[in-house]
C-alpha cells in the first residue's frame, strides 16, 4: 500500500453508525415496504382532509347507504356520512392513540427496567410488580377502567379529550411490562461491562451513569419495542371501540367504524372491509418495521 493510499485512508472520516443501520435496514424488503405503507397511511390521515374536504360528521339522509361513486369514493353510511372522510378522521385518532400510548408505555417500561436492573435492592419488588401486571387479564381490566373513569373525565375535559386521555392512559399503564423485562436484562448485562466498571471506579454518580452509559446502550431494544407497542395500542383501542366502550359515536375511529358496520354486514360488507383493512395494514407494516429495526440495530447482523 503506497503512502498516498495510506494518507487518503487516514484522511477519510469514519463512517457513521446510523449509515450502517440504514444500509442494513434497506436490505430487509419487508421493513422497507412496511415503512412506505405506514408513512403513506400517516400522510393520508394527516393531510388527507386538506385534499378531501367532506365533513365526516355531516348527515345527509338522502345520500345514505350509497355505494362507491365519484362523489363518495368509499360510499356512505346509514346516516349519509362520507366514508372516506370518516376513514381519514378515524385513522387520525387511531394513529394518535397508538403513538401516544406507545410513548407512555415505553417511558414506564424503561423506567422500571432501568431501576430494577441497576439497583439490586429494587430488582425483586419491581419484577414482582411486573409479574403481577402480567398476570392480570388486560381486556377485563381495561373495560373496568373505561366504565369507572369515562364519565368523570368526559365531564371534566369533554367527551373527546376525556375519552382520549382515558384510553391512552389505560393502554399505556397495562402494556409496559414486556419492555421493562427486556430493558432490565440489557441493563444487567451492560452494568458489568468494563466501561461501566471504570466509570464507577472514578466515582460517577448513579444518575449520570444511567444517563450517559446505560441508556445510550439500550436504545436498540427500546426502539424495537416501541414499534411493536404502536401495533398493540392500535389493536387495543380498536377492540375497545368495537365493543362500544371507546370514543363517542360522533367521534369516529377505525374500531368505531367496525362497530357501526356490524349491523349492516350482510347488506354492505365494504363498510367492514375498509376499516378492517386499514387496521390490518397499519399493524402489519409496523410489525415489519420492528423486524427490520431489530436486524439493523443488532451489530452481529449489521456487518453481514
Amino acid at each position: 500500500m503506497t503512502d498516498a493510499t495510506l494518507a487518503k485512508t487516514a484522511a477519510k472520516p469514519p463512517r457513521s453508525q446510523w449509515v450502517d443501520i440504514w444500509r442494513q435496514f434497506r436490505t430487509h424488503k419487508g421493513a422497507v415496504i412496511g415503512a412506505a405503507v405506514f408513512l403513506l397511511i400517516v400522510f393520508g390521515v394527516i393531510f388527507g382532509p386538506y385534499l378531501w374536504h367532506a365533513d365526516p360528521t355531516t348527515i345527509d339522509i338522502r345520500a345514505r347507504n350509497q355505494g362507491p361513486s365519484l362523489l363518495h369514493p368509499l360510499g356512505t353510511d346509514q346516516l349519509g356520512r362520507d366514508m372516506l372522510a370518516r376513514m381519514m378522521a378515524g385513522g387520525r385518532v387511531s394513529v394518535a392513540v397508538g403513538l401516544t400510548a406507545m410513548v407512555l408505555s415505553m417511558i414506564l417500561g424503561t423506567l422500571v427496567g432501568v431501576i430494577a436492573g441497576y439497583f439490586r435492592r429494587l430488582d425483586g419488588p419491581l419484577m414482582r410488580l411486573t409479574d403481577l401486571f402480567l398476570a392480570l387479564p388486560l381486556l377485563p381490566l381495561l373495560l373496568v377502567m373505561v366504565l369507572l373513569f369515562r364519565e368523570p373525565l368526559s365531564g371534566w375535559l369533554g367527551p373527546e379529550m376525556g375519552t382520549f386521555l382515558l384510553i391512552v392512559t389505560a393502554i399505556g399503564v397495562t402494556s409496559w411490562m414486556h419492555t421493562a423485562r427486556i430493558v432490565r436484562g440489557d441493563v444487567l448485562a451492560i452494568k458489568e461491562r468494563e466501561f461501566v466498571l471504570a466509570a464507577r471506579s472514578i466515582g460517577t454518580r448513579p444518575n449520570k451513569m444511567i444517563l450517559r452509559h446505560i441508556l445510550p446502550n439500550i436504545l436498540s431494544p427500546i426502539m424495537v419495542s416501541a414499534t411493536l407497542g404502536i401495533a398493540t395500542a392500535i389493536i387495543t383501542e380498536s377492540s375497545l371501540s368495537f365493543l362500544g366502550l371507546g370514543f363517542p359515536p360522533d367521534f369516529p375511529t377505525w374500531g368505531r367504524l367496525l362497530y357501526d358496520a356490524v349491523d349492516y354486514l350482510q347488506q354492505y360488507p365494504e363498510r367492514v372491509i375498509w376499516p378492517g383493512l386499514a387496521i390490518s395494514l397499519t399493524v402489519l407494516s409496523v410489525n415489519y418495521i420492528g423486524d427490520g429495526l431489530r436486524d439493523a440495530l443488532d451489530p452481529r447482523i449489521r456487518g453481514r
